[in-house]
């Protein structure tokens, strides 16, 4: 195939044009919801409630992701790819129905359970489809497009929540997205096939491991939302324990959940989800509670404290899209250097961010510049990353590896998410609380999680050197 086939008009023209919209659009259905949520949480927990329980709206969703994603190659098997994006479509457009209607934090946790099932299915489809639909010189390109939905969400989802939450009415926010929902429904139904030409029989579900690891989840959310310092490291060795048992189980085990040589250390497989993995948690630790601390530290209303969060999805689209025609030794290097730009947007945001301001342009100046190095960082390397995942797997594991990608980076994003609301409740968030502790929290939560970037520098090398052994 020659380089002017395999380029950007291929993908985006012609029948490949029409896949490449649906894809998209689940992708971006998913996103959008996520910086509404992002966006309007502290206006959400100002009416309702629930600050102790702030980081489990993320941790929810994203354990409802999982469950989504590993349940997306059987539904995609049983209903085909039209019935499935309708289902997922309707599970999301359920949850979100719930939230708008949520009287309290509970109610709301309840509504972001359900969101979050039908946005992983909607998130793992799109990689599946990626796979069964398009030629392996398009993935990257594809890949890119995915992540560059989260870019589009970052234009919809803070005006949307932004909007909403300025005006008192959050819950309009979630009303908003449902006619959206209707329609993308209705585009899959229309333009998708009704059956997946290589899917011919139902996989196999590795329940066991499934549980594992939402067990593991959220072990550590209820050590977290604790005061005490005590049950905070009980959870975190009890989700330890059970990633044990689950690696002990998976080695054994007929179904799997993810492809062999994915808990190996040596094996290329393992380094690759290693550097997804802690380069996720970078991301969403950071986006979490960005909003926060631009509101509480540096004077910022809601809508503009959404689009200055909303920088760092910027970077990583903007780096996907401009990094996924690298190719040979350009691709390597890009994923080399990822880690390493995603570490400084860390430390400086450890250093700026807890000064805190007025407003001042020249200290959200750096800060806007640090939320793009972060998100740049990852993007530059992840539809690199993602290919070579697809290509590493062992044969006739190439769906589990498609459903995997997912399933690992919404665990990463899951238990993150989790020890970031540890962290920043054990730094003062909530105790003493105020400009004080909301400070404290800001400084601890970058300066702790700088730590994972750090591990993709290593993590990175190991994997493209042993590519280059094998």
């Amino acid at each position: 195939m020659t380089e002017q086939k395999i380029g950007w008009s291929a993908l985006l023209s012609g029948s490949n044009g029409i896949r490449s919209l649906a894809l998209a659009g689940g992708v971006a259905l998913h996103a959008i919801n996520v910086y509404i949520a992002t966006t309007i949480l502290p206006s959400v927990v100002a009416e309702i409630g629930g600050l102790d329980y702030y980081a489990w709206n993320t941790t929810l969703f994203i354990v409802a992701s999982i469950i989504g994603s590993v349940l997306s190659a059987n539904l995609l098997a049983v209903s085909g790819p039209r019935g499935a994006y309708v289902v997922a479509a309707g599970l999301f457009g359920l949850g979100t129905f719930i939230c708008a209607l949520a009287p309290s934090m509970p109610i709301l946790l309840l509504g972001r359970f359900v969101q979050g099932l039908g946005g992983g299915l909607l998130f793992a489809l799109a990689y599946a489809m990626i796979r069964l639909v398009f030629p392996q010189a398009l993935w990257p390109r594809a890949m890119a497009v995915v992540s560059g939905m989260w870019g589009v969400a970052t234009l919809a989802g803070p005006a949307i929540g932004g909007t909403f939450a300025e005006l008192g009415s959050w819950r309009m926010a979630f009303w908003a997205v449902l006619p959206t929902t209707g329609l993308f429904a209705a585009l899959a139904f229309a333009i998708l096939p009704g059956r997946s030409p290589d899917t011919d029989e139902k996989p196999g579900l590795a329940v066991p491991q499934l549980a594992l690891l939402i067990l593991a989840v959220f072990v550590v959310s209820l050590g977290s939302v604790n005061p005490k310092l005590v049950w905070n490291i009980a959870g975190i060795a009890a989700a330890l324990f059970l990633v044990a048992i689950l690696v002990l189980i998976e080695g054994r085990a007929e179904t799997r959940l993810l492809p062999r040589g994915a808990f190996r250390l040596s094996s290329p497989l393992c380094m690759l989800f290693v550097t997804i993995s802690v380069l996720a948690i970078a991301v969403t630790v950071s986006e979490m509670f960005i909003p926060l601390f631009l509101q509480v530290l540096h004077a910022q209303t809601p809508l503009i404290a959404g689009y200055l969060s909303v920088l760092m999805s910027v970077g990583w689209t903007m780096g996907s899209i401009m990094s996924s025609s690298n190719q040979g030794r350009r691709a390597e290097k890009a994923v080399r250097l990822a880690p390493v730009v995603a570490l400084s947007g860390m430390i400086l945001l450890a250093l700026l961010m807890p000064g805190g301001s007025q407003g001042e342009w020249l200290v959200l100046g750096p800060l806007s510049a640090a939320f793009i190095l972060v998100g740049a960082g990852v993007g530059i390397s992840w539809p690199h990353l993602l290919t070579r995942i697809l290509q590493a797997a062992p044969p006739g594991e190439q769906d589990l590896a498609s459903a995997s990608i997912t399933t690992v980076q919404l665990f990463a994003t899951a238990l993150g998410s989790a020890l970031a609301g540890m962290v920043v409740n054990l730094a003062g968030l909530t105790d003493p609380g105020g400009h004080a502790g909301t400070q404290n929290a800001a400084f601890w939560l970058f300066a702790v999680f700088a730590i994972a970037p750090l591990i993709g520098v290593f993590s990175a090398a190991r994997a493209l050197g042993k590519d280059e052994r094998r």
